[in-house]
């Protein structure tokens, strides 16, 4: 079967061993799966999102925060009904829901998964946390089985968005794939601890030297969808070792670049979302990926 499930539509036969741009086959790897208390506060809460790490990735930035797992080179193969098993683990030490990250590539198992645990007793909601870099098609087809759509929003310039991620048309798939997200969670749902079951967050992680690139996006996030949406401001970009050959990205993100792109929001009108404090550009905010709960 020829795998379309992302936009590069890269039609390989994944089912038959042969490895997509996502890095991956059809068999399953994840690199980590722990209750995760550094998401936005309504996703982590108290007792954490139960986040399980895909490895590979539909995008592949150059400046990849997770690469070891979005390379494909850290990861463990499991079966449909193992992830079934975490899934239901990660309910039972408490997680306010089930965090699937960059998911994109294997959302036909996560599906079959999913249905298994439901059935076993599942209630909590599930996340859709992704680079955003998806099609319409493949976000319809999650439709009653994703309660909280969590994507980024990289870029809107073409150029910028080739350059780091060989993905001119990453703001026409983005826009289009938000707008399904949209339609189908119909609003933010919160329980009374104010720990979401229902709606849509925007990241958009800021980029040295992008501030314009930036401004255009959380203008567009807000004029076209107001408070239907929570936008979630971030400054935490790291500067690995591997972009020291891209000068402009060998650097963290200034704290008046940031506070200009806050400001902007906030002169905007923005009041439903967040934003960051303190120094989160640092390595170990980057989960590490040890095959915890695997």
């Amino acid at each position: 079967m020829n795998c379309k499930l992302c936009p590069r539509m890269c039609s390989v036969d994944r089912a038959n061993g042969q490895i997509g741009y996502c890095g991956m086959s059809e068999e399953i790897y994840a690199a980590r799966a722990s209750l995760h208390m550094w998401e936005e506060p309504c996703i982590s809460g108290e007792t954490g999102s139960g986040t399980v790490f895909f490895s590979g990735c539909t995008l592949q930035c150059v400046f990849c925060q997770n690469r070891p797992i979005a390379n494909g080179s850290v990861g463990k193969q499991i079966s449909v009904e193992r992830l079934a098993e975490i899934f239901l683990e990660l309910e039972e030490k408490g997680a306010n829901n089930i965090n699937l990250v960059t998911p994109t590539h294997y959302a036909r198992q996560i599906k079959r998964a999913l249905e298994i645990s439901k059935n076993a007793g599942l209630t909590i909601p599930i996340v859709y946390n992704t680079s955003g870099y998806e099609t319409v098609e493949a976000i319809q087809k999650l439709e009653g089985y994703v309660d909280i759509y969590l994507p980024d929003f990289k870029y809107k310039s073409k150029e910028l968005s080739f350059r780091y991620s060989k993905a001119a048309d990453y703001f026409e798939q983005a826009s289009a794939a938000l707008a399904e997200m949209v339609r189908q969670t119909k609003g933010a749902v919160y329980d009374t601890k104010g720990i979401m079951k229902r709606g849509v967050i925007v990241r958009h992680l800021m980029l040295p030297g992008c501030i314009e690139d930036s401004k255009a996006i959380i203008q567009y996030l807000y004029t076209t969808y107001r408070d239907d949406i929570v936008i979630s401001i971030m400054n935490q970009y790291t500067p690995l070792p591997f972009v020291a050959s891209i000068s402009e990205l060998n650097r963290k993100v200034t704290k008046k670049e940031y506070k200009e792109l806050v400001d902007y929001a906030i002169l905007l009108g923005v009041e439903n979302g967040f934003i960051q404090e303190g120094d989160t550009a640092k390595e170990s905010f980057i989960p590490i990926f040890d095959l915890e709960g695997i």
